[in-house]
């Protein structure tokens, strides 16, 4: 649940607004009512603890009027009648169904006789606090605080007791005590705190669908510009934007479809352009053919009589016959080339084994390499390594990769690997020349790239072998990795799928790093 979450909050921009929206507005919700509902609390508590407490000073006050009634022949007699007038008394003002209840107690010393007791509705001496009484016997002034009203036959409530000493002469006073009930008013109390909740979370929902909606209308054309964008990307170049109003939207909207017109006129005219180069090349590559033909039968005419020459002419038939091969190369490359840029190039698959193709071409560029003086070494796998290719092209790889090698290993050994898996093989090809910087890693494969233009090529190569390499590589659906180092040479990889059309797995059967220890 917590990763769905982060997950939703990390790619939406609109569950983000609102749960920002929705925590904020709870904090200040919460505060709010919070301190609300504690002014609320507290001025009703306090008006009815005023109001309560007047009311007990009434009755005190009916009630000392009895006694001083009672005492105008002397100190009141405690008796029955007596504590029925003063209950009476302090009932001055209670309406039916009393709103308060009240205790009346005898508060004398324990060596003074006892003194009737009275209370209301049946309500427990326990209800007032023990510390309480104390204060009232020992102060005599009128003293209130928070209680529990208990009943014998009631369920219990919150309330008030107000308390005073009540003398009628020496040594002699009854306790007097007022007691609320605080039933009415705690439930209203939790009524307002209910609802005034209720209302908070139903003013965060709201607040939170508000802002739903608002970030849906702010999010949708922000999400309608992201997937033109990747139907741009994807080559639907026609695509735009719905201009609605003249709002930032719409500027963002007109903005966004000036963006992609402007970018399908370039493409365009860039696609046109491809095709006028592909044309060209295409063209002067055919029609050189004639022509080269025809230089290249008088070309072999003269070599083949190069013995009866004179030694500057012999040299110079060699010369032109090294050239037209060369030449005639260069036009295949080119047409090879023109055939990838057009999409015309297809694979003719059959089953081989990879390891006889590896050792076809070695056998086949052994010479070349020990005349050089580099000796190309072979490790193959131990298992067969077949799989659905092209013969021909992958052949043409590794003689790009090995020609490669020989011309840049400054004739150092040359090491050839071929290892396999259940769903790929791979083939490497490592020399320890000269090597690649990062920067030449980045443009190796790029058409007539060198990596020294003053260093001239000695074996006659046109500069296409390594773009041609890439190009059959991607027809296989394979990759072509290079790893290099200056002063430790290079190394380059082929890695094909043994099935034509399946994807390639992540990992290569051999690494790039020929630092990396391998398991064949």
């Amino acid at each position: 649940m917590f990763t769905a979450l982060v997950n939703r909050w990390r790619h939406s921009l609109a569950f983000r607004v609102v749960a920002s929206t929705l925590v904020a507005a709870t904090l200040v919700v919460g505060v709010s009512l919070g301190l609300l509902l504690i002014r609320v609390t507290n001025g009703l508590v306090d008006a009815n603890t005023s109001k309560s407490i007047a009311e007990a000073n009434v009755g005190l006050a009916a009630a000392q009027q009895v006694v001083l009634q009672s005492s105008e022949g002397g100190p009141p007699t405690p008796s029955e009648g007596l504590a029925d007038a003063l209950m009476s008394a302090l009932l001055t003002g209670s309406e039916a169904g009393s709103a308060f209840e009240v205790l009346l107690l005898d508060g004398s010393g324990p060596a003074i006789a006892e003194l009737p007791e009275r209370g209301t509705n049946l309500v427990q001496v326990s209800s007032v606090p023990v510390q309480m009484r104390a204060e009232v016997q020992l102060e005599g002034q009128e003293v209130w605080t928070y209680t529990t009203v208990r009943y014998v036959d009631s369920p219990d409530q919150p309330g008030l007791v107000v308390g005073a000493l009540l003398p009628l002469g020496a040594d002699v006073a009854y306790e007097v005590y007022y007691l609320f009930p605080y039933g009415e008013l705690q439930g209203t109390l939790d009524l307002v705190r209910s609802t005034a909740w209720l209302a908070g979370v139903l003013l965060v929902g709201l607040l939170a669908l508000i802002m739903l909606l608002i970030a849906r209308h702010v999010v949708l054309p922000v999400r309608q510009a992201a997937r033109a964008a990747e139907l741009l990307r994807a080559g639907h170049l026609e695509q735009r934007l719905p201009v609605r109003g003249e709002d930032d939207l719409a500027a963002l909207a007109l903005a966004f479809n000036d963006m992609a017109a402007s970018l399908q006129t370039q493409i365009r005219q860039l696609e046109n352009l491809s095709r006028l180069q592909q044309r060209f090349v295409s063209d002067v590559s055919h029609e050189l053919r004639t022509p080269l033909t025809t230089v290249r039968m008088a070309s072999d005419i003269i070599f083949e009589q190069r013995d009866h020459m004179p030694a500057q002419l012999r040299r110079s038939s060699e010369l032109l016959h090294d050239q037209l091969d060369r030449f005639e190369q260069l036009l295949g490359e080119l047409l090879e080339i023109s055939r990838f840029d057009a999409g015309a190039a297809h694979l003719e698959t059959e089953s081989v084994d990879v390891r006889d193709l590896v050792e076809d071409v070695v056998a086949a560029t052994q010479p070349l390499a020990e005349s050089r003086g580099s000796s190309i070494g072979v490790e193959l796998s131990p298992e067969p390594c077949v799989a659905a290719v092209d013969p021909r092209r992958i052949e043409r790889i590794l003689r790009n990769l090995l020609s490669n090698a020989i011309e840049h290993g400054e004739g150092q050994p040359i090491e050839v690997r071929v290892a396999g898996t259940e769903e790929a093989i791979a083939i490497s090809v490592r020399d320890h020349g000269h090597g690649l910087d990062d920067a030449d890693l980045d443009r190796v494969f790029d058409r007539f790239w060198r990596a020294d233009p003053a260093r001239a090529r000695t074996l006659g190569g046109t500069g296409l072998g390594l773009s041609i390499a890439m190009e059959d590589t991607r027809l296989h659906g394979g990759r072509l990795s290079v790893w290099g180092r200056p002063g430790q040479g290079a190394l380059f990889r082929l890695t094909l799928p043994r099935v034509a059309g399946q994807t390639l797995p992540p990992a290569s059967p051999l690494p790039l790093d020929p630092s990396t220890e391998v398991q064949l």
